[in-house]
């Protein structure tokens, strides 16, 4: 590879000397190679002017290739593992372990696609930080001998919490560093740290190659039951417009440099309010409401976070819609309504930077409203190419999880045909322009290698692996501490019941068996506590506990039915009578009601094991670790326990500081914990404060801000600051 200094301490670096040409004492890339310095060639330019040039000059095939983004890649020796989701790969026409080669190589797959021009590559699972640095040289140095030398631009869902969530952060729990998840960042109440962790991730994501961040997710997250609540900054407006902009200021900083990210906000203009709490990558969940008429406060948090950041664009790189269907303002998904994108995004938020699609909006959906396919609300009727003009119709400009240009070029030829080959023309150039500004803007034409050594020496080092432990106990949330049980000395003996987990079919439709566990890591623990499995021996109980998990679709009895945030069934006897929305074309706009059906929680046995844990124990106290992805009905276990701790995505290190008093916990409720399920049944989806709260049997509420220290109930200037 050569490396040449150019400008400021930036580097041009090519691995064909030939492309070098010598302008003015200086050094630029040739990739034509005919001694002559175009303008998107020229690093002097800004970024608009070189994207402006270089969008010139493709071909149609190219814009085509450009709009795509990839499907979810694996860069993993064991390809077995994952071959259901991502599909088979074949490098050279073998399978990986038979072809010689090596996870960092190219796959047959990966070729065909950056022949076919496709820029924008979805980067998942990785075995590790040297294997994602080299296969990301290799990527570039592929890129680098085609037409115009376009590099690729690698993205990646969110990396750095602390274990694996199979349906949305495919990519996390690796080498990086370890953090809350987003609604455990926002239990810290700073969006300093938020916009802390955003410059730590965006600098562990350019030694590992990526540019583009699909994160933050920054939906309003109004409706408790979303299965995507998680992944928020919770209910409260002023907060989550704070973390918002916080995030994206430490992604892309002040200036633009060869150390941002560009940051994808999602989901436009808002996916936490699915009717019944259900989640729209399935059909029974394709109805976004809005009940309370909140649909602005929703859209609020892009307008006054995301787009008005305090950098030199003052916005945010890029936009994803969500899938879902705004009720009451189209009847079709997000990405392919003129209203919500080309008047409400591209008008009255003035938004001009790049709209990307959620993935698979463009592929046929599946037999069942319970089938995880294709997600073309609204369009379901249309063709492959019809799904595709629509969506550049109404103003996006590129398509999220698709690896095939055929059907944009056939889009291209739509519009043609509707509105003549000028407008097309003009049309797909504009996205072509903000595509490549994105480009421009991270440096990567000039240098898109990676110094293998020192990404591995820099990515998940110690500093950073320290700080993301730091904001893990800061997150944590202390409940109750019932006669001032916590914190526990150093050496107590302690009983933990195993969790038992029944079997599991995931979206992908792998199935897990079920299984019994420890849920501490023993090492860890024998750190600060002893461990006993007799209950005489115990000084005290610790039992972990899951949110409790459910759908709101039966798959055996094709039902809608509720979703749950407690552990034993209910009835819903207060939910409204008539969906709000229906007409899925494969149920014949079925009512979607549950009305006065029963409710299904996968995980019962959680509530189970912590009321034997109490029976068995007799008077001995009995401290709750929840591991929390929603708000939840404490009513049915929060008397017997004498403490509950709360986190929402730690390690057990973090844990147990906590627990024995290492670190005096700080966290507050990100959310409101509801009194029972029929305030919540009787809630409106789109408003975040309309149900009472719990009040727990030492009279405390739990509601948005509440959380205990040591010395009693937190109240600051954080508590000041926001509200619900």
């Amino acid at each position: 590879m050569i490396k040449k200094s150019i400008s400021n301490g930036r580097i041009l670096a090519v691995e064909d000397e030939d492309i070098l040409l010598e302008k003015d004492g200086t050094w630029f890339k040739n990739f034509e190679k005919d001694g002559i310095l175009k303008p998107y060639e020229d690093w002097r330019l800004s970024p608009k002017d070189r994207a402006e040039d270089l969008a010139q000059r493709l071909y149609r095939q190219q814009i085509a290739g450009l709009m795509l983004y990839s499907s979810h890649q694996m860069l993993v020796r064991d390809q077995k593992l994952y071959a259901s989701f991502f599909g088979k790969k074949t490098y050279n026409g073998k399978p990986l372990n038979e072809s010689n080669m090596d996870a960092s190589d190219l796959s047959d797959d990966q070729k065909k696609f950056l022949d076919e021009g496709i820029r924008h590559v979805l980067v998942a699972k990785t075995e590790d930080t040297r294997i994602c640095c080299e296969w990301v040289n290799n990527a570039q140095r592929y890129c680098e001998t085609k037409p115009f030398g376009i590099p690729v631009n690698i993205s990646s869902d969110p990396r750095h919490e602390v274990k694996a969530n199979a349906e949305y952060n495919i990519g996390s729990g690796q080498d990086t560093s370890k953090w809350p998840s987003s609604l455990g960042l926002a239990a810290t109440f700073d969006p300093s740290l938020v916009k802390r962790f955003a410059k730590v991730a965006s600098d562990e994501y350019r030694h590992m190659g990526i540019t583009t961040a699909l994160s933050p997710q920054i939906d309003l997250a109004t409706e408790p039951r979303w299965n995507r609540y998680s992944g928020t900054f919770g209910p409260c407006v002023a907060m989550s417009t704070d973390m918002a902009k916080a995030y994206c200021e430490g992604m892309q900083k002040k200036e633009w440099s060869d150390d941002s990210v560009n940051a994808m906000v999602k989901h436009w203009p808002g996916g936490g309010t699915g009717e019944g709490g259900r989640d729209a990558h399935f059909s029974y969940g394709k109805y976004s409401v809005f009940p309370s008429g909140n649909f602005e406060q929703h859209k609020s948090v892009f307008t006054n976070g995301a787009f008005k950041l305090d950098t030199s664009d003052g916005k945010a790189a890029a936009v994803m819609p969500y899938y879902t269907i705004s009720t009451g303002q189209d009847t079709v998904g997000n990405s392919f309504s003129n209203v919500i994108i080309q008047k409400m995004l591209r008008e009255d938020a003035n938004f001009d930077g790049v709209v990307c699609t959620d993935w698979g909006i463009t592929s046929d959906e599946g037999e069942k409203v319970s089938d995880f396919k294709g997600k073309c609300w609204g369009m379901e009727t249309a063709s492959v190419a019809e799904r595709h003009a629509r969506v550049l119709e109404a103003g996006v400009d590129q398509f999220g999880g698709n690896n095939d240009p055929i059907p944009v070029l056939e889009a291209f030829h739509l519009l043609d045909e509707k509105y003549g080959t000028e407008y097309t023309d003009k049309r797909i150039r504009q996205s072509a322009v903000r595509l490549l500004i994105n480009i421009f803007h991270t440096g990567l034409y000039e240098n898109p290698y990676l110094d293998v050594e020192e990404s591995c020496a820099l990515v998940g080092n110690m500093q950073y692996v320290e700080e993301g432990q730091q904001a893990q106990t800061r997150s944590i949330v202390l409940l109750k501490n019932r006669k001032n049980v916590l914190p526990l000395k150093k050496g107590t003996k302690v009983y933990i019941p195993d969790i038992t987990d029944p079997e599991k079919t995931d979206w992908f439709g792998n199935t897990t068996p079920a299984k019994t566990y420890f849920p501490f890591n023993k090492d860890v623990l024998s750190q600060y506590l002893e461990l006993t499995d007799d209950e005489d021996e115990a000084d005290v109980g610790i039992v972990v506990m899951r949110s409790p998990i459910s759908e709101g679709y039966d798959k055996e009895t094709e039902e809608y039915i509720p979703i749950s945030l407690q552990y034993r069934p209910y009835t819903s006897t207060k939910t409204r009578p008539h969906s709000i929305a229906k007409g899925e074309p494969i149920e014949n706009d079925r009512d979607r009601s549950f009305l006065n059906k029963q409710s299904k929680t996968w995980n019962e046995k959680d509530l189970k094991t912590m009321l034997h844990t109490i029976n068995v124990l007799g008077s001995k106290p009995v401290i709750v670790v929840m591991h929390a992805k929603n708000p939840m009905v404490m009513q049915e276990f929060e008397p017997e326990a004498n403490a509950i701790v709360m986190d929402f995505g730690v390690n057990d290190e973090a844990i147990l500081k906590i627990i024995t008093g290492d670190v005096n916990p700080s966290g507050l409720l990100p959310t409101r914990m509801p009194k029972d399920m029929d305030t919540i049944d009787a809630h409106d989806e789109d408003a975040g404060n309309d149900y009472e709260a719990y009040i727990d049997t030492e009279g405390n509420t739990y509601d948005f801000g509440y959380g205990l220290d040591y010395n009693g109930i937190i109240q600051d200037e954080r508590t000041d600051k926001y509200k619900l």
